[in-house]
Formats: structure tokens, sequence, C-alpha cells
């Protein structure tokens, strides 16, 4: 979609201006992955007007493919308005005007599934799924098991005000992230949309199924599970990603995840690894009882294989505006996974892409260089969380390592 952030503070009703932007969960991602030096194609349809030329030559100036997504003649471009205040607060608003958009008109017969199914990695988003019924099947063929298919990235996105029904919401939510195989969800979107309270490992329990599943807990940190290493290469014959040709710096080694659906095998904990991430007062690490979360009784069986477990911390950010940290942590790890990097440095790489986000007004913020992140992430654990980020640290690339002030 097309934003308008807010000239100043203020209710909708009296910010007097506004300064257009793009927004979009699956387009923020792939801006980040293509600003990282990866390639990447957004494939969607927008619509054949002003803003619809608007965000394909933006999305495009990031180094994004755009020659999959499709114009729609009947249907707008979806827009929407925020205010500049923090969206855990009752003062924020977000006006979306984006029913009957050329977005919401996405389905398996009207955007070009051979550019998707020519990826090696393909990330959806939860929203995308509430947008139509016609959304929701195309996300429900991409997600379903078939020979050749890419890596499916699922971020869950699980937001309340696109769902007239909680019950169902919660169903088709857990449907699509059990067909996945990397999933993101954060501990509040787990409790909102599946009742399951308890921490990282109560949410792992309702989900086994995807082979990597990185749970967030705001401003704490993230927690990644990943599945045993009796994996298989997940490239097509060119090693494609994004339905591009891969980067020529190595980007294209390192994803090892399991053909799809290989059935979870998990049981002991491998020598050397955690069996859960540290324990915070009052969490619990069983199984959720099948009542907390929706279709309890109709989960596809399983068996067990360890998982392996990581926790890494979040950063202490100087915080500008809290939008669009979600999808930059997604790309920071599918960035990582991509360069076969370890779990904490998936881990850390997120944290570092979401910090970029939260210090700029809008979606989308200049990521760092790759060398700056892959410094910083390398840090010991005691310099990691000297670290304090405000505006402007993606270019203070002459601060010392061990602390990156506000500028």
């Amino acid at each position: 979609m097309v934003t308008f952030l807010p000239s100043h503070p203020g209710s909708l009703a009296h910010v007097p201006s506004f300064e257009r932007a793009i927004g979009g969960a699956e387009s923020n991602v792939a801006c980040v992955l293509a600003a990282t030096g990866h390639t990447a194609r957004w494939v969607s349809r927008v619509g054949a007007d002003g803003f619809g030329d608007y965000l394909i030559e933006t999305i495009k100036t990031y180094g994004v493919d755009t020659s999959a997504v499709r114009r729609d003649p009947a249907r707008p471009t979806g827009i929407y308005f925020r205010t500049a205040g923090d969206r855990s607060t009752d003062a924020h608003e977000v006006a979306y005007y984006r029913t009957g958009s050329a977005a919401s008109a996405m389905a398996p017969a009207t955007v070009d599934l051979d550019a998707l199914r020519s990826a090696r990695v393909l990330h959806l988003s939860g929203i995308t799924a509430a947008l139509s019924e016609g959304c929701l099947a195309l996300l429900t063929t991409l997600t379903a098991p078939r020979p050749g298919r890419p890596l499916i990235s699922f971020d869950v996105n699980y937001r309340e005000g696109l769902w007239p029904d909680p019950t169902a919401a919660g169903n088709t939510l857990l449907t699509l992230a059990r067909g996945a195989d990397l999933v993101f969800v954060g501990e509040d979107e787990a409790e909102a949309a599946w009742g399951i309270t308890g921490g990282p490992t109560a949410i792992r329990a309702a989900l086994p199924e995807p082979h990597v599943l990185v749970v967030k807990d705001g401003s704490r940190g993230a927690t990644v599970f990943e599945a045993a290493h009796d994996t298989h290469p997940r490239t097509d014959a060119r090693g494609r990603v994004g339905g591009c040709p891969p980067a020529a710096d190595g980007a294209s080694t390192g994803i090892t995840f399991p053909a799809p659906h290989s059935a979870p095998d998990r049981g002991r904990t491998p020598p050397g690894a955690h069996p859960h991430p540290p324990r915070r007062e009052g969490e619990t690490t069983s199984r959720p009882d099948a009542t907390s979360r929706p279709d309890a009784t109709s989960r596809p069986e399983t068996t067990s294989r360890p998982d392996t477990t990581t926790f890494a911390p979040a950063l202490h950010v100087d915080v500008v505006a809290p939008v669009g940290a979600g999808d930059a942590f997604a790309a920071g790890f599918l960035s990582a996974t991509l360069r076969g990097l370890p779990p904490e440095h998936r881990l850390r790489h997120g944290h570092l892409m979401a910090a970029a986000a939260l210090t700029v007004p809008g979606d989308l913020g200049a990521p760092p260089s790759r060398d700056h992140a892959d410094r910083l992430a390398a840090l010991d654990d005691q310099a990691w969380g000297r670290l304090r980020l405000g505006p402007g640290w993606t270019h203070a690339t002459d601060r010392a390592d061990e602390e990156v002030p506000t500028p």
C-alpha cells in the first residue's frame, strides 16, 4: 500500500498534512533483502493509477524485481493513513482504504504462480490471508505440499481488526503456519490468535510442524527453534532466490531445510543444545491444554526429533516509530539464513534490521552495510548488551563496535 505519514503528532482529525511513503509486509521484506545485497522479487497487484505507479517505481529503487506485479484497471491501489503515536496506546489511529483494492483481488488465477514457484524462498504473510477469500485461496495453494515447492517463510502477522471472526482467524493462521517451513510469530500474537500462553516452548509444542520457528518477545528478544539436521538442499536447478538469479556474493548458500512436510521428529535434546530458552519468572514449558488453541483435535500426527533452541536478546533502541520492525526482523533473519549463518547470528541480524526500521519515521529504514551488521552480530554477549542504537546509527560505521550511541 501507499502509506501517509503524519507531519505532526495528533489525531487524524487534526494532523494538517501527510508525507507519502510505501508500506506492506511482503514488500517491506523484499526491499530490505534487496538493500542488503540479495536478489528479491515482489509479486502482487496494484491499480492502474498514479499510486500504483508510485509503489512500483519506489519498490524498484530498492533493487527489487517488480516485473511480476500486475496492474488492475478496475480496482484502486490500497492506501492508509496513520498517526505518529505508538500502536500500543489508545491514541494511535490507522485508517485503511483497501477494501476492493487491486491487492485484495489476488487469487491463484490472478497472480503469476510461476514467478512465485520459481523462487528459492517464498515469504508470505497472514495479513494477505485476511484480505479476501481469493487471497486466502492463494496462500492455501502456495503452502500446500507440492514437489519442488520453494522454502515457505510465513509471518503470522495477526491483525485483529482484519478478521471479523477471531476463531476463524486462529484456525486459518494455524493451518497456514503448519504448512510453512519457517514461521515468525510474536508471543502476543500467539496468545491473541491461539490463546497460547507459557512462552516460546509452549508455542513450539503447539506448532511442531515448521522446520524453523522464530518466537519474538518484543523488547526482550527472540527464540529460534530448529529441527534436527537431517536436511536436504532447498534450491531449484538455477539456485534462484525470489524468482531471480542469486547475488554473486555467495548468498545462494546455506538453505538446508527439509523437503516440504517432512514429518518433524522431536524427542531428546542433542548434546550441547539447550532444551528450551532461558525461563522467565512464571513461565511454563508444558504443552498447552487442547482448549487453549483452535482446531487442536485436527492437528497432523507427527513424530519427534530434537530441536536446537537459541535465544538472542533484543537491542536497546531509541525508537522513532514502531512500524515495520517485524518485517525488517524477518528480512534480517532470512538474509542471515540465506548466507548460512548460525542461529544466534540469524537472530541478531533480525534485531539489527528491526533497529534500522525503528529509528526512522516510516516502515523502511536504510539497513546497515553487510560488513557493519556482521561486525555487530559477532560481538560478545556483554558488548551486544551495551549497544544502544538511535537515529542515524546505520551510517555510523566509524563508531567502535562496542558502542553505537545515538548521534
